[in-house]
């Protein structure tokens, strides 16, 4: 099996296809468009120019990759929609290009985007990602790897979320998420360490309980951030890696930290 292409599917004769790849009838692939090896392309699916597949990725009717940004600032600059391998795309999700700002939106590899997701321009989202159904990402926000967003979660712009979060369904995050966080209420606060999913995924123990006894004297001991940290790292000369990644990030974040 080579290209397997539906006669009621657009396909533009300039795009890149590779092997093993099924496309289905009402399609559209516009010229500017690379397909890897492997991808199915449902009906009624829409890859527009600049768009990038990896391999073994599925794209769900209704679902528009590569759409130009909803940014005024645009003026037609060639940028680029990135979708990492085996990554799936569920029904009417939208995923824009980038801007001139970085050039690209760039969902990894593994990533499940529910149906009628949105993840805007110049987005970067790692690998292994769930965004629950309707989940929005506005422009420039950073989603590190093995994220899980509840459904109707929303993200503003230029807010980054840590790695091994959970963000609760319907919740709005206007600060950046800690690694490891888990998010809930409303207004959007700290409700503990994410440890299921981190048992899931293979962290032991004592690490779960050194993220734990971070967020106990960041979040839960009534000091502010920075008091916080100095406090701990006070307590604790020889941390572990989780912990030390924790402390950078909360550090770098130029917004601020949920608590």
């Amino acid at each position: 099996m080579s290209v397997e292409i539906h006669p009621l599917a657009s396909v533009a004769p300039d795009a890149k296809l590779g092997i093993n790849i099924s496309i289905g009838p009402f399609a559209v692939i516009e010229s500017d468009v690379e397909i890897s090896d492997g991808s199915t392309i449902y009906s009624h699916a829409t890859i527009l120019n600049g768009s990038r597949i990896g391999q073994e990725c599925s794209i769900f009717p209704g679902a528009v990759i590569g759409a130009v940004p909803q940014d005024l600032k645009f003026k037609g600059e060639h940028t680029l929609s990135i979708i990492g391998d085996r990554t799936v795309i569920r029904e009417c999700a939208t995923i824009n290009r980038g801007t001139d700002a970085t050039g690209r939106a760039i969902i990894g590899k593994d990533c499940l985007i529910m149906a009628y997701c949105h993840v805007a321009h110049d987005c970067t989202v790692g690998d292994h990602v769930v965004m629950s159904n309707v989940s929005q990402l506005a422009g420039h926000v950073t989603i590190g790897d093995w994220v899980i967003l509840g459904g109707l979660a929303k993200i503003v712009q230029f807010c980054s979320v840590g790695d091994h979060a959970m963000i609760g369904a319907d919740c709005k995050v206007t600060k950046d998420v800690a690694p490891y966080a888990l998010i809930g209420r409303e207004p959007a606060k700290v409700e503990g360490v994410n440890k299921i999913g981190l048992r899931r995924r293979g962290f032991t123990n004592q690490a779960i309980d050194a993220i734990q006894e971070l967020y106990s004297a960041v979040f839960f001991s009534g000091m502010n951030t920075s008091d916080g940290l100095e406090e701990y790292e006070r307590l604790h000369q020889q941390r572990m890696p989780e912990v030390e990644s924790c402390i950078s990030f909360i550090r770098s974040s130029p917004k601020g930290i949920i608590r």
